[in-house]
């Protein structure tokens, strides 16, 4: 696996000898002080460039950064609103285990953007076309403080929709309890867990994306009675099907 001073000097390396880009900048969770760094991190990289074109019509130029397993091109994407002649991404996992999420977008696109991303870090700027930016920080991402309508629709659809967990396991509809429960009830359950963290730290945290960092902030009683939440599926649920 290449380190990741090996990644930053490719990534710096191709932007440098290449004259339709002139900046480059990241965010995510590497330019994040409060996330522990781990083999898993993406590098989210953003060439900012002349022009789009060139690059989505010369499709092997990617082949530059290493040997691919498989890749994702958002923007061709059937559910993915595009701007193709802004941005333009692909989404590369490599064979040494990095995994590269790169765009290239013009530098109009990047200055209505950029501003709105406290996590983005400068690396490269040719042309000293970037806003000065302030100390990468997650401050965007922390728990917002709600509303009274904000908490009472929130509880309305938890219970409106645990009932329908109820429900299907009764039905024995296992797809659709797993569903709702997931997607609906779970997601009611880490909103109000983030408010109550909220409060007990003042809005200066984020519990992280689909709160995957709420552990850091419960008792462990607190943490042990949502784990028993994950799996509610009846012993025998198999024999429903087989």
């Amino acid at each position: 696996m290449r380190s990741e001073k090996e990644m930053f000097n490719l990534i710096l390396g191709i932007a440098k000898n290449d004259t339709r880009i002139r900046a480059v900048y990241m965010n995510g969770s590497r330019t994040n002080p409060n996330v522990i760094p781990d083999i898993f991190q993406d590098y989210d990289i953003i060439y900012v460039v002349k022009e789009t074109k060139s690059f989505i019509e010369q499709r092997d130029w990617i082949d530059i950064f290493g040997k691919r397993l498989y890749m994702q091109y958002p923007e061709e994407g059937y559910y993915y609103k595009h701007d193709i002649e802004n941005s333009y991404g692909w989404l590369i996992q490599f064979e040494d285990g990095n995994r590269l999420d790169l765009h290239v977008c013009t530098l109009p696109h990047v200055l209505k953007e950029i501003r709105n991303d406290r996590l983005c870090k400068i690396l490269l700027d040719k042309d000293e076309c970037l806003p000065d930016m302030p100390e990468a920080t997650d401050e965007d991402y922390w728990v917002k403080r709600p509303i009274e309508g904000q908490f009472l629709d929130t509880c309305n659809e938890f219970w409106w929709c645990l009932n329908n967990v109820a429900k299907g396991l009764w039905r024995e509809e296992i797809p659709y309890v797993m569903d709702m429960l997931n997607y609906y009830v779970r997601s009611q359950l880490i909103r109000i867990m983030g408010w109550k963290i909220g409060f007990e730290t003042n809005f200066t945290v984020s519990i992280g994306k689909s709160g995957k960092y709420v552990y850091k902030f419960l008792e462990k009683n607190e943490w042990d009675k949502f784990l028993k939440g994950v799996n509610v599926m009846p012993k025998d649920a198999n024999e429903i099907y087989y």
